[in-house]
């Protein structure tokens, strides 16, 4: 993904969901709306979970140092944890809390057209912003279906605002039928209830973001296409015959870590190994260009049975046989 197509998505979000947020606390104010006011809260998280991804997005571009030597390429995604946790307490919770009152205590709302107009508004906003996310998706997820790349994407940026936006607009849509059924039978429950339903999307939506987060923050491996890439650069048929085994790892969304033991001939000189180790990562960099951190350790290979240790996809923890 690139930089600036995350950032462009995130500002899009940032500027709707501000605006947004004013028109539904004005709502809010001369209707006594509850799912207006759990929109409102919705709004605010929002907003403040986009400063969170280009805050995020900002450290994670500064230099490494001594005591981080590997860059600060995960704070991306520290922020973006951050975001499902936000989003789930403020945004959910809230929610969920608001609906419960309303339905227990439930009224009559006041000067309906506000909260109705301003649904309507924040709709045709938050259609622009999801479009926008939308199209900055498109340009890097490839073949992928979209619940593959929410799951596979290494940038978080694209999938929390993808997700953040269909869970706003689909939340709008609940909080529109919430205030119309409560304004076509004059009971405020369907109001409450509206706001329960906004409150169990907001949940829902924020536990998938913790998830799929929270594998990144672990450390993922390269995927399985980077890493055969990987692998095929390795091998030259020549000084570098074979891989033992490799490991890749995620340093960020555009720095990858590759680790790898490789079988070389039993007469090379130490000169013609380290041309071999040299040209092996000039080849790998030039297949895979994010990755940027490589440790190669040169053996003799003895045996099929070392060669099995290196099948897998990056990620196995064959024996180290030779």
């Amino acid at each position: 993904m690139s930089a600036a197509g995350g950032t462009k998505a995130i500002v899009a979000a940032l500027v709707a969901n501000a605006a947004i947020a004013v028109a539904k606390f004005v709502a809010f104010a001369f209707s006594g709306s509850s799912s207006m006011l759990a929109e409102g809260v919705h709004s605010v998280a929002d907003s403040g979970n986009q400063a969170l991804l280009l805050v995020g997005g900002k450290k994670a571009k500064r230099a490494a140092s001594e005591e981080h030597p590997f860059g600060y390429g995960r704070e991306r995604y520290i922020y973006s944890f951050l975001v499902s946790i936000v989003l789930f307490s403020i945004g959910g919770v809230f929610a969920l809390y608001e609906g419960y009152e309303k339905i227990k205590h439930p009224h009559e709302l006041d000067h309906w057209y506000w909260p109705v107009g301003v649904l309507v508004f924040a709709i045709i906003a938050e259609t622009f912003s999801f479009r926008t996310a939308i199209k900055e998706s498109n340009e890097v997820r490839g073949q992928l279906t979209w619940p593959q790349f929410v799951r596979r994407a290494k940038a978080p940026e694209l999938p929390v605002v993808l997700l953040e936006d269909l869970g706003a607009l689909v939340g709008l849509i609940l909080a529109l039928g919430g205030v119309g059924l409560a304004l076509l039978t004059g009971d405020g429950v369907w109001d409450g209830i509206g706001t329960l339903c906004i409150g169990v999307l907001l949940v829902l939506i924020a536990i998938v973001l913790a998830a799929e987060t929270k594998s990144l923050l672990l450390g993922e491996a390269a995927d399985a296409t980077q890493v055969a890439l990987v692998r095929e650069a390795l091998v030259d048929g020549e000084t570098v015959t074979r891989v033992i085994h490799m490991r890749t790892l995620h340093l960020g969304p555009e720095e990858l870590l590759v680790a790898a033991k490789v079988a070389v001939r039993h007469d090379d000189t130490a000169t013609e190994v380290a041309r071999a180790i040299d040209a092996a990562e000039a080849r790998i960099r030039t297949a895979v260009p994010i990755a940027r951190v490589i440790y190669l350790e040169p053996d003799i290979f003895r045996g099929e049975a070392a060669g099995t240790a290196g099948t897998g996809t990056g990620t196995d923890a064959g024996t180290d046989k030779k």
